[in-house]
Formats: C-alpha cells, sequence, structure tokens
C-alpha cells in the first residue's frame, strides 16, 4: 500500500535525478574544450510502480545510466580523414622544401652554372692558349661541380632526416599502443558489470586511437555496435572484441599490443626497417604495407623498400631525386671524359676499377659499348705518328695473351699501322699496356707512352670511332673507365675538377694535339652541350636527353610532384574541415545547450524539493493531529 513516505520517496528520486543531471551538465561545461570529450546524457526512466487495488501507483525515476552522444560511424569518417590529413600535411611540407633545393629560375640555380660553364669553355675555344680563360673555366667548373655536390647533400640530407623522423614516430605509435591496451583493460574492468558505460575512458580511448590514425593510418575494429536511441537517433557504441590494426597487422589485441620493430644495425646507410613480430617471433618487413599518417608519408618520401646491397631505399619520391641526380652527374662525367680524352698526354690512368680484367668489357658494369676507338700517337709538331683502331664486342676482355680478344693482345698486337713496312713505328711501339694492381688491393688501367718515345715529345690520345653523328654513339671507353679524364667521381657528391688541373689549371687542354693554338677540344666540349646521352635512372629508367633537358626534368619533376602534393592538401583539408564540423555537430559541447539543460535541471531540481516541502507539510499536519 501507498504511504507517506512512499512519497517522500517520490521527490527524494527527483531531486536525485536533477541532481545527477546538473552534476552531467557540469561536466560537460568543465570539458567544453578538452580533446576528444563526448558530450555526456542522463538516462532517466520511472522506477517500478507499486501495484494496488486502484491501479500502478507512480515510484519516482531512477537513472539507468548516463551516455555518451557519439556515432562510431562519424567517428571512423573523421580518423581515416584525419589519417590522410596528417600524411597531405606531411608530404606538402617535405616537397615544399625540397622544392626550394631548385630554383631553377633566370641567372639563378645549376642550369645556370651549367650554362656559364659551356660559354667558358667557348671562351677558351676562342683564346686555346689564354691561361687566364683556363683559369675562369677551371673555376666556373668547381662552382658547378660544388652546386650539384651541394644540392645532392641538401636532398640526401632532408632523406636523413626523414629517417630520424621515422625513429621518433614509430616510437611514438608503440607507447601509444601499450597506452591503448592498457586503457582497454581499465575499460573492460569499468563495464564488467555491463551496467554502466566507462564514458571518460572511451573519449580517451578514441583520442588514441586517432593518434595512431593520425601517426600511422591504424585502423580499430570492434565486435559490434550498439544504438544508444534514447540519447540520440545517431548515437551508437562499440562493444565486443577490440583491435587496432595496420594494413592487418594488429598492434593492439584487447589488453595486449604487439610493438613495431625499428633496426637499422645493418644497414651501412643507417636507414631503418620496420617489421611486425609475429607470436612465433619471426619478423617480417611491413613498411611497404604502411600507407597512412605521417610514417606513411615519410615512407612515400623516403622510400619504404631498402635495396639488401647498398642499404639505399629501392623507391620513394626523395630517393628518386637523388637518383636522377646520380644519373644526370653520372653522365656528365662519362660523356665529358670520354670527349677529353681526345686530348694528348703521355700518361693515361683509369679511376680504380672493380671489374675481372678477364671477362667482357661490355658486360662488366661499366657503361662501355661494342664499336671501336683510335689509339692516336701524335709527334712535336702534331702530327699523326700513327694510329690503330681497336674493336671492341661483346668478347672482348680487358687483358689477355697475344692473339686473343683483347683490349691488351690489340695494342700489343705487331701491325703495321701506317703501311710504310717500318716495324718500330707502330702504336705497339709507342704505347704500353699495364693492369695495375695497388698495395690496397685496386686496380686500374694504366696507357703510357714509352720512355724513349716520351723523351722526344711524342703524346697520344684516344678518340671514339662514333657510328653516327652523334657522341653517344662511340664505346665510351675512356669516358666509362675515366682515361685522361677533365672529371672525377662517379656521382653528385663525389663530381669535381681532377686534382691536378684544379692546383694548376694552366694545363687544361684546349685541342687534341700538342700543337699551340689547337682549339678541336674546346670546340668539341661546347658541342657537347647540344648531344644528347642516356641518363640511367637507378630503377632501369633511361632518358635520352641533352644535360640541359636532363636537369630540367629532374626540377620539373620537384615541381610538378609539389604542385599536386599542394592541390592534394587543398582537397583533403576541406574534406577534413567538413566531416569536422559534422562529427562535432553530434559529439562536441554546445555551451547554450548546456546552459539551456542546466536551466531545466535546475527547476526540476526546485520543483522536487517542492514535493518534499509539501510532504513534510502533511506530516506535520498529521502528527499535530495525533497530539
Amino acid at each position: 500500500m501507498s504511504s507517506i513516505f512512499n512519497a517522500l520517496n517520490v521527490g527524494y528520486s527527483g531531486l536525485n535525478v536533477a541532481q545527477n543531471g546538473i552534476s552531467t551538465t557540469g561536466h560537460n561545461i568543465a570539458n567544453a574544450e578538452t580533446e576528444g570529450y563526448t558530450r555526456q546524457r542522463v538516462v532517466a526512466s520511472a522506477a517500478t510502480p507499486l501495484s494496488l487495488a486502484p491501479g500502478n501507483v507512480g515510484n519516482g525515476a531512477t537513472i539507468m545510466d548516463i551516455k555518451r552522444v557519439f556515432d562510431n560511424f562519424v567517428f571512423d569518417k573523421f580518423t581515416a580523414v584525419s589519417s590522410d590529413k596528417e600524411y597531405s600535411d606531411f608530404e606538402k611540407k617535405t616537397l615544399e622544401e625540397l622544392s626550394t633545393y631548385f630554383p631553377e629560375i633566370d641567372g639563378v640555380g645549376v642550369k645556370a652554372d651549367l650554362a656559364e660553364y659551356y660559354n667558358m669553355w667557348e671562351a677558351l675555344a676562342d683564346n686555346p692558349e689564354n691561361d687566364s680563360v683556363k683559369l675562369a673555366l677551371a673555376t666556373q667548373t668547381n662552382t658547378l661541380t660544388k652546386h650539384i655536390s651541394a644540392t645532392q647533400n641538401q636532398v640526401k640530407g632532408l632523406q636523413s632526416r626523414l629517417n630520424d623522423q621515422l625513429e621518433v614516430n614509430i616510437n611514438e605509435v608503440n607507447s601509444v599502443a601499450k597506452e591503448l591496451s592498457q586503457l582497454n583493460k581499465s575499460i573492460d574492468h569499468a563495464e564488467a558489470g555491463k551496467n554502466f558505460s566507462a564514458n571518460d575512458l572511451r573519449d580517451k580511448r578514441n583520442v588514441l586511437e586517432r593518434t595512431l590514425s593520425r601517426l600511422i593510418g591504424a585502423v580499430s575494429s570492434s565486435g559490434r555496435v550498439e544504438s544508444n536511441m534514447q540519447i540520440d537517433s545517431s548515437s551508437n557504441t562499440k562493444t565486443g572484441s577490440y583491435t587496432v590494426h595496420v594494413n592487418g597487422f594488429n598492434i593492439v589485441d584487447g589488453g595486449s599490443y604487439h610493438p613495431i620493430h625499428l633496426e637499422n644495425k645493418d644497414n651501412k646507410e643507417g636507414f631503418y626497417e620496420i617489421s611486425f613480430e609475429r607470436q612465433d617471433g619471426t619478423l617480417i618487413p611491413m613498411a611497404e604495407k604502411i600507407n597512412g599518417g605521417v610514417v606513411g608519408s615519410i615512407l612515400a618520401l623516403r622510400g619504404a623498400s631498402l635495396d639488401s646491397a647498398s642499404g639505399m631505399p629501392s623507391d620513394g619520391i626523395i630517393q628518386n631525386v637523388v637518383s636522377q641526380l646520380d644519373a644526370f652527374t653520372a653522365a656528365m662525367i662519362e660523356s665529358t671524359n670520354n670527349v677529353y680524352a681526345n686530348s694528348s698526354t703521355d700518361k693515361m690512368t683509369s679511376n680504380v676499377l672493380s671489374m675481372d680484367p678477364d671477362d667482357s668489357v661490355v658486360s662488366s658494369s661499366y657503361n662501355i659499348h661494342e664499336g671501336s676507338f683510335n689509339l692516336v700517337v701524335y709527334d712535336i709538331d702534331g702530327n699523326i705518328a700513327a694510329k690503330r683502331s681497336i674493336e671492341i664486342d661483346e668478347g672482348t676482355t680487358m687483358r689477355g695473351s697475344a692473339g686473343t680478344n683483347s683490349i691488351q693482345a690489340k695494342m700489343k698486337a705487331e701491325i703495321d699501322d701506317n703501311e710504310d713496312g717500318n716495324a718500330n713505328n707502330d702504336v705497339d711501339d709507342y704505347v704500353d699496356f699495364h693492369w695495375a694492381t695497388y698495395a690496397g688491393g685496386e686496380n686500374a688501367l694504366e696507357f703510357s707512352l714509352d720512355a724513349m718515345k716520351q723523351s722526344k715529345g711524342y703524346t697520344f690520345a684516344l678518340e671514339d670511332n662514333l657510328k653516327s653523328d652523334f657522341y653517344s654513339s662511340g664505346t665510351n671507353f675512356a669516358g666509362a673507365l675515366g682515361m685522361n679524364r677533365y672529371l672525377d667521381g662517379n656521382d653528385a657528391q663525389s663530381m669535381s675538377l681532377t686534382s691536378e688541373l684544379k692546383h694548376d689549371p694552366s694545363l687544361i687542354a684546349s685541342g687534341v694535339t700538342p700543337l699551340a693554338g689547337d682549339n678541336i677540344l674546346a670546340l668539341n666540349m661546347v658541342q657537347h652541350q647540344y648531344e644528347r646521352f642516356d641518363f640511367v635512372i637507378g630503377d632501369g629508367k633511361t632518358h635520352n636527353e641533352t644535360s640541359y633537358s636532363m636537369f630540367d626534368i629532374i626540377a620539373t619533376d620537384v615541381g610538378t610532384k609539389t604542385n599536386a602534393a599542394v592541390l592534394r592538401n587543398e582537397t583533403v583539408s576541406t574534406q577534413y574541415n567538413a566531416i569536422e564540423l559534422e562529427y562535432s555537430s553530434v559529439s562536441k559541447v554546445s555551451i547554450d545547450e548546456e546552459m539551456t539543460n542546466l536551466i531545466k535541471y535546475q527547476t526540476s531540481y526546485g520543483a522536487a524539493a517542492k514535493v518534499i516541502t509539501t510532504i513534510d507539510q502533511m506530516m506535520q499536519t498529521l502528527l499535530g493531529i495525533k497530539t
């Protein structure tokens, strides 16, 4: 039977609901600017009524739960676009920095230095014996090579910083994943009774989920999603099993986490490899599977796949620029040296060579082609004393005994080059072949003039027999091996004027003969700027271009990728802003709305208090009657 005390409890229940409503509203207001906080609402219902003869009598209100206004589907979209935005922001920032290394505008940049370099060769062709012009040419060559080297150093420095940032971000991924696994345990413990929701802990988990998505493109998965229709038509909650994975690699599995391994001790260049450890301890490479967030952007820029031999990335935007600059420089060095080998000298020594002298020179790692080159001997007056064509085919080796298909045998063969019946004035009588092995075990090819002939003023040169009018149609024998070279090095960082010419620029040759006033070599160098050569990029792609055009390709490629990144970033930012607004409209705290709720609960509390006051007066009246 209903009693006056039961009515007092009804009023108390109203006070309790209003008080919790005010407390929850205050909690919302206090966390209005807290990152990841989701507004909460009190879920109240009528208490179980009393069953009496006239009917069910209300028994007040009870609080069923306090729920978040949260839409997992909108949050998943927000998390995914957050990953895209972090990727795009990082890509845009990095490529904009890269593009500053190629300021190819009028009068500025490597291309301008290259044009001035050829201008100095033209000046030398006009003044072949002027040492001041040779000094100016040497100075401009140094300027060009240092600018190319400095540009490559900047690009590689950027790549190295990306590698360092990779370590920082992977460490943060592991730290957040560990924190997330511990938070999952706390949520499971708090919700063990299945009567209440761990709202604030779930908010923290959402913040960590989004952090992992922004860092590495991680995605969270749960068993099922349950609707909270009594709170909001779009409100729902994930329940059941919980994992966070990166393209199938589970880094968080409920209350446990699997750290991502980062290792570079076996990489001579210091580049980090990323791997995932299976339960059996096996490490599985995963870098190529990461394509989201900051880490995904870093790997796309630095390169995800590492070459086991060189330790350098075999892909990536930055690595492509490195490879393009090296290809540009390598072809520039080889083709320049191949032309410069036309100048006469008394000794030629190649670069340090790693080839086997008994193997095919065409099949070696050096850029030597089938064809022939001339070995020309000049007397002191610049007349040709002897000349021999050395044929190179697929089977030609460097070293070999008489009669074999080798450079050595062909140079030392007793042939009447001058067809004058004199066996003592042919190429084999002037020039010696020597495969040198130095103290450190390095090998090099040496061509040297006979001491007696040298004392009489003879010199010799190597001259490619071109199959067409193009410089690139020859064997490239002298250029590939660095015989009588003008430039040292084999890539962008090591390119330089040879130390001998740097020390004494007056030794720079302007002609192919020792005759004063000969400017044929300088004219050939001027023509070099208009010639097309094969620039072989690290991935095997080949550009047949002039030196100018090849550098234009590099600079244009950087500029195009930067512009594309800027446009993508604008698109992604627009999507991000739209989805962030949608997410905020569902879950973010509205101060105006909370103030309205506060007034509502305040009024409710006052009314419930009035009920209790009225019952108190009734009890006083009842007790007064009794007395």
